[in-house]
């Protein structure tokens, strides 16, 4: 009897869930839409009001910050053995 009564409880606990769910999802997209909204526009307000800020010439800095050692190979480091396969008919 008690697992009739535990069965009968998760399902309406389910079913209440998912009512609830249905009622209040809209409203919570909408004001989630909203706070994301006055985000973005607090963010182009200020960026608009200093468009250059946090920007710097990209031909000045993009030759001195090139890291030279990135491009350079390295022909003493070991990778591996090399195997050579051989096709077989």
């Amino acid at each position: 009897m008690d697992f009739l009564i535990a069965i009968l409880v998760i399902i309406a606990v389910y079913y209440l869930l998912k009512f609830l769910i249905r009622l209040y999802a809209p409203k919570m997209m909408n004001y989630a839409a909203k706070k994301t909204e006055e985000h973005l526009k607090k963010k182009f307000e200020e960026f608009s009001q200093n468009p250059n800020q946090g920007y710097t010439n990209t031909t000045e800095n993009s030759s001195t910050k090139v890291n030279k050692t990135k491009f350079k190979s390295n022909p003493s480091k070991k990778v591996g053995e090399y195997i050579d396969f051989e096709e077989v008919e």
